[in-house]
This record gives structure tokens, C-alpha cells and sequence, in this order.
């Protein structure tokens, strides 16, 4: 643990075990995506003879980590910040300024599901307040 100069306790935020998994298999895609190389280097790429029209061009896909009840800014430094969208649960359209402040509700897509488009939407509250419709946080 460290100390701030004012005395009090400085922690750093947690790595889960299945935030690690997905910040490692995005660290995977996104380096060959942009070495623009096949990830397995000893295979001589060659063109598919007769694939059909709905196996071509899948994006690559990750899992969504279980962030409910956790707070915001973490899941944002642990996700790859822009890779994350926050909205306000509530409905009232707040932005979220300080995503410290502000703890999970839900998200989009749920945890466990696959993660095929990005940003991925995070539903926020404050952590003053109750997640609407008693979600779980």
C-alpha cells in the first residue's frame, strides 16, 4: 500500500481474472491487426476455395467481463478507455464526468456475452444513488 503525502492510503484498482483474459486477448488482436499479420506465422495464408458468404469477414470477438456493481472509472482503465461509452441508468442523459464517482449498473453487452462491436456501453449511476429498477450495484 502507499501514502499520499496527506497521511491517507492510495490503493490500485484490481485486475480480475476475467478482465485479465480480455485485456490479454485484445492485446493479441490488436497487435495483428496492426502489424496487419496473421496471428499464427508458421501457416502460409491461403484463400479460402469455397467458404460460404456468411463465414466471411466475422470481426473478432471478446468476452464481456461481469463489471455490475463495479465502479466506472476502473472498468474504463481496465477495458481500454476507448473502447467504453458510460450512460447515465437513470435516464435524466447526465454526463459522466468523473467516472470515480460513478458505479455500474449494466451493461451493453452483458456480462459473460460476446463483445462483437465497440464502444461497449456501460449504464452508470452516481454513487449516491440506486441503480434504477433495483439492479444489481
Amino acid at each position: 500500500m502507499i501514502t499520499s503525502t496527506r497521511g491517507t492510503a492510495i490503493t490500485r484498482p484490481t485486475v480480475t481474472a476475467p478482465l485479465r483474459a480480455f485485456l490479454a486477448a485484445a492485446a493479441v488482436c490488436a497487435a495483428a491487426a496492426a502489424c496487419g499479420t496473421n496471428v499464427e506465422p508458421d501457416r502460409v495464408a491461403t484463400p479460402p476455395t469455397s467458404a460460404p458468404a456468411s463465414d466471411a469477414a466475422r470481426p473478432v470477438t471478446a468476452v464481456m467481463p461481469d463489471v455490475v456493481g463495479g465502479n466506472a472509472l476502473r472498468a474504463q482503465e481496465q477495458m481500454d478507455g476507448s473502447q467504453v461509452r458510460f450512460e447515465d441508468a437513470s435516464g435524466k442523459d447526465r454526463e459522466v464526468v468523473d467516472p470515480q464517482a460513478w458505479r455500474i449498473c449494466d451493461s451493453r453487452p452483458g456480462a459473460n456475452q460476446q463483445i462483437t462491436s465497440y464502444p461497449v456501453v456501460l449504464l452508470v449511476v452516481p454513487d449516491t444513488e440506486s441503480c434504477p429498477g433495483g439492479a444489481s450495484g
